[in-house]
């Protein structure tokens, strides 16, 4: 069976080639995806949007009307960075379906992956952090509601601390959330998860993969997970714009076979999204977003 893939052509929303959000990474992971033979038809599945009802289980109602109608105050819209008009909205409710879909499909087959996702700064009652609606927090706890899963483990590896995960998630006992990220990066007020371990500037290769190495046991002996959602955000690497760590591609690589590589051969399912990347080199960027689907795959 080839790596389950969860995508939709309206994740890139069409911004300009200069935003910092980099959206034109996502039809240029595609392209990547195709070049190494991981898209094939018998592989692709198309996200839908995710109801209110979905949204509304992690998000305050009001927010996620706003955001269905595109009337986000522009407060909020600042700390989101960007306006949250139409496209943006389809975009938001499409990744957060996508990931909902990732991960029934990781629950069938042991692994699947969206080509979105990681929205991890969108907390409770607002987005935040070119983040909008929270896609994992969301399928966490839909999952629950419907007694598809009673024991969640989010592994986030995205350089910036998963507040939003962790504001939706704290009080909810059927998930575990865990961060390693940049102690200096963005969010400045960091909500605690309930596990975090924040790494120094600067931390490349060796240092990461070792702290790493030590937490993914621990992790494994708190309970027996029914899923774990992996961020595997590329902002750690040394040439992103807005990481302060120093990743290789290598790096990356040991990183999602390690993570990876743990909880499938535990037999846990893993539900991947691809979580921020922010060079302006955005071919490469989009290659790095496909290390994790080349490691996923092999793990099929």
């Amino acid at each position: 069976m080839p790596l389950q893939i969860v995508h939709h052509p309206d994740y890139d929303a069409g911004f300009a080639t200069n935003h910092r959000f980099p959206m034109s990474k996502y039809p240029l992971l595609m392209e990547a995806l195709r070049a190494r033979g991981l898209a094939r038809p018998d592989a692709l599945n198309t996200a839908e949007p995710a109801p209110a009802s979905w949204l509304k289980l992690a998000h305050t109602a009001d927010y996620v009307d706003q955001v269905i109608s595109s009337s986000v105050p522009e407060k909020i819209e600042r700390e989101i960075g960007f306006p949250v008009g139409p496209r943006v909205s389809l975009r938001a409710q499409l990744a957060t379906g996508g990931t909902m879909l990732a991960a029934r499909l990781a629950l069938r087959h042991g692994i699947a992956c969206n080509t979105a996702g990681g929205s991890h700064h969108a907390r409770r009652a607002q987005g935040a952090g070119f983040c909008t609606f929270n896609d994992v927090a969301v399928a966490s706890l839909v999952l629950l509601g419907e007694g598809a899963a009673q024991n969640i483990l989010v592994v986030d590896l995205d350089v910036h601390q998963g507040d939003g995960t962790a504001d939706i998630l704290g009080d909810e006992p059927g998930v575990f959330t865990f961060s390693m990220h940049g102690e200096r990066n963005y969010p400045v007020r960091k909500i605690a998860s309930d596990l975090d371990i924040a790494l120094p500037d600067g931390t490349g290769d060796a240092g990461y993969l070792r702290r790493l190495a030590t937490i993914l046991p621990e992790l494994s002996a708190r309970a027996r997970w029914d899923i774990v959602f992996y961020n595997a955000g590329v902002d750690v690497h040394a040439e992103d714009r807005l990481g302060r760590l120093a990743l290789s591609d290598d790096g990356l690589r040991a990183r999602d076979e390690m993570v990876i590589g743990h909880f499938r051969a535990l037999g846990i399912p893993v539900c991947g999204v691809i979580g921020g990347g922010y060079s302006t080199d955005v071919p490469a960027l989009a290659a790095r977003h496909a290390i994790l689907f080349e490691v996923a795959s092999a793990c099929a």
